[in-house]
């Protein structure tokens, strides 16, 4: 999604554009510092560790030069920054915001979601919480495969497939009902992929491997499958 489309988005209105100084391009009116220049791929220096929001810090690796042509500001301008870490920090915060505010473009985009949740324990992109509600065999494969097709949704790790009826926001709800609902070797997938760059488990720079864990009831057509009891509930 285009950061200025998404910046209308919360803003109810159009981002107002004004041109840059010295390239072919545009900044938004009420920018308070504007940093132009040019970004040559062919020039690589090394770049890092830095502190990261994962906890850790990222791994040193080589990033492409950018060239300053122009700083502009508006009169006393105000320098933004949010300090990362260990979550939690400040953008654990920004990051749960943006979960809440991007659920309705996921549902577009997969309109089988009902709720999703990304635990702070999971830095954004280790794990996901998803919930459904499930209607055909391998119901929860085919969500697990469509976020991992979305945007950087793709950078997912784990992803933990609930039914309806269980809280994504409750991680105590959510890992009883994996302990309670799963067989390791029916219902967890393993497929490679992309993942984060920072992401310094993966056995190759922004690749690796992802577990789908099916933590909902299983039905028929899901492979040997027991009858499943009803959850232990008291009458009102």
């Amino acid at each position: 999604v285009s950061e200025l489309l998404f910046a209308g988005f919360l803003n109810g209105k159009g981002i107002e554009l004004v041109p840059c100084k010295t390239i072919p391009m545009e900044v938004p009116a009420n920018a308070e510092i504007v940093i132009e220049g040019w970004v040559d791929t062919n020039e690589l220096i090394w770049e890092g560790p830095f502190g990261d929001h994962t906890g850790f810090f990222s791994l040193a690796d080589k990033y492409p030069l950018f060239e300053v042509s122009a700083i502009t500001h508006r009169r006393d301008p105000i320098y933004l920054t949010t300090i990362v870490g260990l979550p939690p920090q400040e953008d654990y915060y920004l990051g749960k915001a943006t979960e809440r505010v991007f659920l309705p473009l996921l549902k577009t985009l997969i309109p089988d979601i009902i709720d999703y949740h990304l635990p702070m324990f999971g830095a954004f992109h280790n794990f996901v919480f998803v919930k459904i509600a499930k209607h055909y065999p391998m119901h929860a494969r085919k969500v697990m495969s469509s976020i991992w097709g979305a945007g950087q949704m793709m950078f997912s790790k784990f992803i933990v497939v609930v039914d309806e009826d269980v809280d994504v926001h409750d991680e105590q709800d959510v890992m009883f009902h994996i302990g309670a609902n799963v067989d390791p070797r029916r219902d967890m997938m393993i497929v490679d992929g992309p993942l984060d760059i920072l992401d310094h488990a993966s056995p190759y720079y922004g690749s690796g491997s992802k577990v789908g864990i099916d933590a909902t009831r299983k039905i028929e057509g899901e492979g040997i499958v027991r009858d499943f009891p009803d959850l232990l509930t008291m009458t009102p």
